[in-house]
């Protein structure tokens, strides 16, 4: 294997693991609105200290989603790139096919 196919495996393991954490992150808040509306439309008079507390676990998934972003991001700029002597090798290749 050379280079530029561990570049392409980081890539894709870097867009897979972005992806999978934002859809969780998606069904989570999904399933917490869906959770606090159902309590909403049992007892009515309960409505805000749910929407507060759904509000509150929703920007703390939303939060960790963000991190887990960066984190994939980050793997993909320190580890997925090409270093020492393949970086201008791997540099040509890519420029020469645009």
């Amino acid at each position: 294997m050379n280079d530029l196919t561990f570049l392409g495996l980081g890539y894709i393991g870097a867009g897979l693991g972005a992806g999978l954490t934002l859809i969780g992150a998606g069904l989570g808040i999904g399933k917490l609105a869906a959770g606090a509306l159902d309590g909403t439309a049992r007892q009515p008079e309960a409505g805000p200290a749910l929407r507060t507390t759904m509000i509150i676990a929703a920007a703390l998934i939303e939060g960790l989603a963000f991190f887990a972003l960066v984190i994939c991001l980050l793997a993909v700029m320190n580890f997925a790139m090409p270093k020492g002597e393949a970086a201008p090798a791997a540099a040509q290749t890519t420029s020469a096919q645009h």
